[in-house]
């Protein structure tokens, strides 16, 4: 009797994890489905998650524009790749001393981070200071420097993990066997925190992939354009075009798929971290420090 209400209360966790897997993979579906759909068979029968006519209208216009788009994905990956790891580095080095009860002005130092969740400067005085003081107009570091400093949020999760996943043994055993500070950091506490780095680390890869912001802000030169916020201008132009007085610029554009070409942009931004998260996902269910103290 025991073994059947076992069997069927792991055939039911089965179920509602399928189901809950299948609601999140669901709006991707009808991303994609939409993308290669016309705008007239949206008008007329809305979404759908198999088109009755696939259409590669909306990809075809963005095609005109693949070179840009193309040079867009290099910056973004750059990008991505060096803030991700810069702000990584950042995270961990303000995060590590934080989280040992015997830092000096530990207490007034997290307070000063959690300070900043709360209250910012403003928009105009971050962008004097952007501008002015460091002088990253229209350049690469507009889109990198502004997501290193830093966020508090991803700052309190690592010291937390460092005070209470990292054994105090250990760190008392790497003192006795003469090792310092740094050596610690770098040998022990950083290996034993790979869940966390691939947790944190999968954030800023998001913030920095998705972030248009900052480029809408900081960048005017086209040569810089991330890939957000270059498929959010053809997407504002376009706009701009089709509710434009003009007849010319309408009937130009009035062919356009505005509404596929949405859902297309969407697509193309968004595969990438798809294909990205299964490698971080592998370390989220890691247990590394049990039985790592030394008897």
């Amino acid at each position: 009797m025991q073994m059947i209400s076992s069997r069927g209360y792991q055939l039911g966790l089965n179920v509602f994890m399928a189901l809950l897997a299948l609601a999140t993979v669901f709006p991707f579906i009808l991303l994609v489905s939409g993308s290669l759909t016309s705008d007239t068979e949206l008008l007329q029968t809305g979404y759908a998650i198999i088109p009755k006519e696939i259409n590669f209208t909306a990809y075809e216009f963005l095609w005109n524009d693949a070179a840009d788009i193309g040079r867009a994905y290099g910056i973004t990956i750059l990008v991505t790749l060096i803030g991700t790891a810069v702000g990584l580095t950042i995270i961990a080095l303000l995060a590590y001393p934080l989280s040992r009860q015997e830092m000096p002005f530990r207490n007034f130092l997290a307070f000063f981070v959690f300070f900043t969740m709360l209250f910012n400067g403003g928009l105009v005085p971050t962008y004097l200071v952007y501008t002015n003081l460091f002088d990253v107009k229209n350049s690469l570091w507009a889109l990198i420097v502004p997501g290193l400093l830093v966020n508090a949020f991803y700052v309190i999760i690592m010291r937390t993990f460092f005070a209470t996943s990292i054994p105090g043994a250990i760190i008392e055993s790497a003192y006795m066997d003469g090792a310092k500070e740094f050596r610690i950091f770098i040998s022990i506490v950083l290996p034993l925190s790979t869940p966390v780095l691939a947790t944190v680390g999968l954030f800023q890869t998001i913030h920095y992939w998705n972030d248009w912001f900052n480029g809408l802000i900081y960048i005017t030169d086209s040569r810089f354009y991330s890939l957000q916020n270059m498929l959010n201008r053809i997407l504002l132009d376009v706009q701009f075009l089709q509710t434009s007085q003009d007849n010319v610029a309408s009937s130009i554009t009035s062919d356009i798929p505005l509404k596929s070409m949405r859902m297309a942009m969407a697509a193309i931004g968004v595969i990438p971290i798809i294909i990205a998260y299964p490698f971080f996902q592998k370390y989220f269910i890691k247990g590394i420090t049990i039985g790592a103290v030394k008897g």
